[in-house]
This record gives C-alpha cells, sequence and structure tokens, in this order.
C-alpha cells in the first residue's frame, strides 16, 4: 500500500513534538556530558541562560587555583577578611573585618558551606577588589569558551548581568578535572569542622550516589537550586547539570537520575541521534527565567535556603516524564535497570568521613594543629546563658547570621566528635585562632585572639532578640530587591 507522502511529514512533525514538549514543558535545563571528550549525553534546554547563583564559586575555584598553580600566591598565603567580605549575605562564616585565612582554608569554607564572605575573601585578595576578580572571571570564562557566561560577583549573590547557562557550567567542569587535577579534591570534600561546628556538604550526592566525586550547588530564588555533579564509574566519568530544580533534594535526585541514564545508557549510544560536544551545542538567545515567585513566594511557609533537607520527594521515583528530555525518547524502554532509587538513596545517611578541619589565622602542622584545635574548641564551650533556650544553640550562634538552617543541625548532631582527629587531606592544617564564625564577636576575632567570647555571646538576652538580629543581617547585606533570600 503505498503511504501519501503528507503522512511521512505528519509522523515526523509529531515525532519532533514528542521530543520537544518535554523541554517546552520542563522548568528546568539538564544537562549530561562525558568528562575527557566533552560528548553530551543528553541535553534539555542546555543553552538556556540561567542565573548561576553560587555556581559561581566554581570560577572563583578556578581563577585562584590557577594563581596558586601559576605561583602568584601559594595555599598558605594569608587574605583578610574586609568589611566588604565581612558584609556579605549568608550562607557565610560570619568572621570580623581583620579576621586572617589562608587561601586553602578560604576554598574549603566557600566550596562545602557555599560561603560567601570567603568568595569575596578570595576575590580581593586575588583580584585587588570584586570588580578586578569579576574581570579576571570574565577573562577566564571567555578563555574556555564559555560563551553564554558574564560574572558579576565572586559568589553568586543576584546581580544584573551575572548570568550562565548548563553548557558552559559543564564546559567549566571540564575545564577544572582537566587543568587541575591536582587540586581537584576541594571539590568533593564530605564536610569541614571549625571548632566543633560541623557542616556537611551542600551536595547530597557526596557520600551517598556510587562514584560521586564532585562539584557544586547553588542557590538564588530566581534561579532555583542547582547542581553541578559529576561521578566515575567503571574509570567512565560524566558531568550532569542541573538548573532550576524545586528543592535541595530535587536537584541531587535530578542529577543521580541522569548520571545512571547516562552510565546505563553506555551500550546504547548508537541507537540514540548524536548531540555532538558540549562546545558545540548552540546557545539560545533569551532572557534568564526568574523563578522568584515559585522558589521563594507567599506559598512557602519557610524561607528556601540552599540546604533544605525537609523537601517533599513524592514525584522523584517517577522517569521519563521528570527529566527526561529529547535525547532519552529515542532509548525509551531500552536503558538498563537502575541500581537504585535515586531517591531512596539519598535519604541514606552520607557515608562516614572524618571532617576537614577549617580555621582561621597562619598554617598549622602537627603538634601546633593539635593544639589549636583543642583551643578552638575550648572557646567554644557553650558559655553558661541566661536562659536554657538558648544553651541548645551554643554550636549554632557563631553563624547566627546564616539562614542555611540544616548546618546548624548537622552542627548540633557532631558537637560531641573528639576536637583533634587527624585532618584528612595533607593540606588541611587547622588554626584555634579564630574559634567561630558569625555572630559571636570574640570568635572571630584575630587567629591569636584569646577567648574571651563570654560576653558578646550572651548579647541576645531574650528569645525575641535572637531571632531578629539573625534575619536583619541577611537584608542589610542583599543588594538585588528582586531576590531577598539567597542561600549560596
Amino acid at each position: 500500500m503505498h503511504l501519501p507522502r503528507p503522512s511521512l511529514k505528519w509522523i515526523l512533525a509529531v515525532a519532533m513534538l514528542a521530543v520537544a514538549a518535554p523541554q517546552m514543558a520542563q522548568a528546568e535545563a539538564l544537562l549530561v556530558v562525558e568528562a575527557d571528550s566533552g560528548k553530551v549525553l543528553q541535553a534539555d534546554n542546555a543553552t538556556m541562560p540561567w542565573y548561576p547563583a553560587s555556581l559561581s564559586k566554581m570560577m572563583t575555584a578556578y581563577v585562584t587555583l590557577k594563581a596558586v598553580k601559576d605561583g602568584r600566591v601559594s595555599l598558605d598565603t594569608l587574605l583578610t577578611v574586609s568589611p566588604t567580605a565581612s558584609s556579605q549575605s549568608p550562607s557565610k562564616m560570619g568572621f570580623r573585618p581583620g579576621t586572617q585565612v589562608t587561601v586553602d582554608n578560604a576554598l574549603k569554607m566557600m566550596l562545602v558551606k557555599s560561603a560567601n564572605d570567603m568568595a569575596v575573601v578570595l576575590a580581593e585578595g586575588i583580584g585587588g577588589s570584586i570588580d578586578g576578580f569579576a574581570g579576571m572571571m570574565n577573562q577566564t570564562a571567555q578563555k574556555l569558551g564559555m560563551t553564554q557566561t558574564s560574572y558579576v560577583n565572586p559568589n553568586g549573590l543576584p546581580a544584573d548581568g551575572q548570568i550562565t547557562s548548563a553548557r558552559d557550567m559543564a564546559i567549566l567542569a571540564r575545564a577544572i578535572i582537566r587543568d587541575l587535577p591536582e587540586y581537584e579534591y576541594f571539590v568533593h570534600i564530605p564536610s569541614i569542622r571549625f571548632g566543633r561546628r560541623i557542616t556537611q556538604n551542600f551536595n547530597k550526592l557526596i557520600g551517598r550516589y556510587p562514584g560521586a566525586d564532585g562539584f557544586k550547588t547553588g542557590f538564588i530564588c530566581a534561579s532555583g537550586y542547582n547542581l553541578v555533579a559529576s561521578a566515575t564509574r567503571d574509570g567512565k566519568r560524566l558531568i550532569a547539570v542541573v538548573l532550576g530544580a524545586s528543592s535541595g533534594r530535587m536537584r541531587a535526585i535530578r542529577a543521580a537520575q541522569l548520571l545512571d541514564r547516562g552510565f546505563a545508557n553506555n551500550g546504547l549510544a548508537w541507537l540514540r541521534p548524536s548531540l555532538g560536544t558540549v562546545d558545540n551545542l548552540v546557545p539560545i538567545d533569551s532572557t534568564p527565567p526568574n523563578l522568584r515567585e515559585e522558589m521563594c513566594g507567599p506559598k512557602h511557609k519557610r524561607p528556601a535556603s540552599d540546604e533544605d533537607a525537609e523537601d517533599t520527594i513524592a514525584s522523584a521515583g517517577s522517569s521519563s516524564t521528570n527529566g527526561d528530555g529529547g535525547v532519552s525518547f529515542f532509548a525509551s524502554g531500552l536503558q538498563a535497570a537502575m541500581p537504585a532509587k535515586p531517591a531512596d538513596m539519598l535519604a541514606q545517611p552520607a557515608a562516614a568521613s572524618e571532617p576537614v578541619v577549617v580555621y582561621t589565622g597562619p598554617t598549622k602542622t602537627g603538634a601546633a594543629l593539635i593544639a589549636a584545635v583543642e583551643a578552638d574548641t575550648e572557646k567554644m564551650q557553650p558559655v553558661k546563658r541566661a536562659k536554657g533556650k538558648h544553651s541548645r544553640v551554643a554550636g549554632k550562634k557563631p553563624d547566627a547570621a546564616d539562614d542555611a538552617k540544616a548546618d546548624t543541625k548537622s552542627a548540633s548532631k557532631s558537637d560531641n566528635k573528639p576536637a583533634a582527629k587527624p585532618v584528612r587531606h595533607a593540606n588541611a592544617k587547622p588554626d584555634a585562632a579564630a574559634a567561630k564564625p558569625a555572630a559571636d564577636k570574640p570568635a572571630a576575632a584575630k587567629p591569636a585572639g584569646k577567648p574571651t567570647a563570654a560576653k558578646p555571646a550572651a548579647k541576645p538576652k531574650t528569645s525575641a532578640d535572637k531571632p531578629k538580629t539573625a534575619a536583619d543581617k541577611p537584608k542589610a547585606a542583599d543588594k538585588p530587591k528582586a531576590d531577598s533570600k539567597p542561600a549560596g
């Protein structure tokens, strides 16, 4: 039977619509590439302009570590917290102006805790100023072929003109792997400890997803929840990018799904159309979507933040309708079974690991390191407070300005850990100098300062005072009006 030509065209049109429909309805940008070749395995809205949020800190780390590799600074170089750095919105360490910190420790605090103040410390130390460093970031982006990216600040807090795409984030992740292999451990540290406070990496794949080995999270109201993640299995490394997920947990689930498909479809690549390499993806000329209403609108009962461990994951188990795009349409029904549901995997506690100790002041090793950690812990022993209600947040006090609430939970669970355990990485060299961040003024004093934290620590005398000051600080420092709740 002869099939009329119009019918063939109609079939082709229907197939194309089936491929494009998920992209048009999808409020996310998704991308999976092979780390070594740059080959694209899946791409949905991958070249849509997007607000990077704290994914900007990947470029801050790249520029800083290139300066270290080129010998312009060292990991032991001391940098000083300026008033500008100190005034950044949470998430941050909260050190007072004048506090000194090494490049090494600033990088660890920035990449694990997503500390906005440490990003500015690095920017001012390497580039002389925020503007000077932003120029270095933009030069580097152009050199790497990140044609859709422009930077205004080193931490990703909302700013006009700060834009990227999933494509460019994958290019940057590949550059870190390729150009800085000796410093790559910075992007997969499971947790850090400052004094008695332990902060888990906001990237929930670290310690949970088999083979997970990097990179960085990000969130502001306008961008939604972003994640660049990498994992290695059987010698093959993949990079997944998720932009605009609905929650911190969902971005991790999306990334795990993308990685699972990338690994499972390895033998079926010939069945799918070739998308070429990440560098050759064609940019979309449009403005970035603004997700502020969905992320931070009136329907939210609590402030959104980069670390939200209590999200619902009801829709996480679905497959091709949640996060699959055009590429997976062609391989539908042919994928190998997943090793485990990402939602179940991510609900498990992270694998046990020794937190990397961070500190202020010069580099310390050996006995000096142990003494420094012990001194830090001593300073942070709960000071007797007038009201019992405050005693349970003694470990939280130094980070009172930080709106990443889950950090506080991690800290309280881990506060009874011994202080002087060995450091995970060779150059993680803790120091007693700075007791604890943010609201604890004496704790943020200069490295050699004595533990005189008692009076300032007790400053908020009523339960109403404390939340008020904690909430006020981010508002004062948050420049952009459109996104008043950035969490890094």
